[in-house]
């Protein structure tokens, strides 16, 4: 499965999830708890409370898939405290996986924005 970076939307839900639960316990907590909706494409990130198992829920447009990775040594996370709900892009999501806090996020590109009531440009 091949995602296009740029488009893809990550929400990543900062509180610990008993990742016992598979399809349906991923979907009602991206149903209840993030007011979300499963189904339209973008990839639901759950942590366990050690911070040792990751899983994504996403909606491929046949089925829901879930990806699942357990790490053997440390964590994805150093800190619950300082771990709130929060969307991340694509390359956000690979540096979680690979076990990268970045401190400070911080983008160097915004595109402008269109004023689309005068077709105006503004920064």
């Amino acid at each position: 499965m091949f995602f296009p970076e740029g488009r893809v939307r990550v929400q990543v839900y900062g509180q610990p999830v008993d990742l016992r639960c598979s399809f349906d316990g991923l979907y009602a907590l991206t149903r209840n708890r993030l007011g979300a909706a499963p189904l339209s494409g973008d990839l639901y990130v759950f942590i366990n409370r050690r911070a040792t198992q990751v899983k994504v829920l996403y909606w491929d447009r046949t089925g829901f898939c879930v990806w699942a990775k357990r790490l053997e040594q440390g964590r994805f996370l150093s800190d619950w405290t300082k771990v709130a709900t929060r969307q991340t892009d694509w390359t956000g999501l690979k540096m979680l996986l690979e076990g990268i806090e970045a401190k400070v996020v911080r983008k160097r590109y915004r595109p402008p924005r269109r004023d689309h009531a005068n077709g105006i440009i503004t920064a």
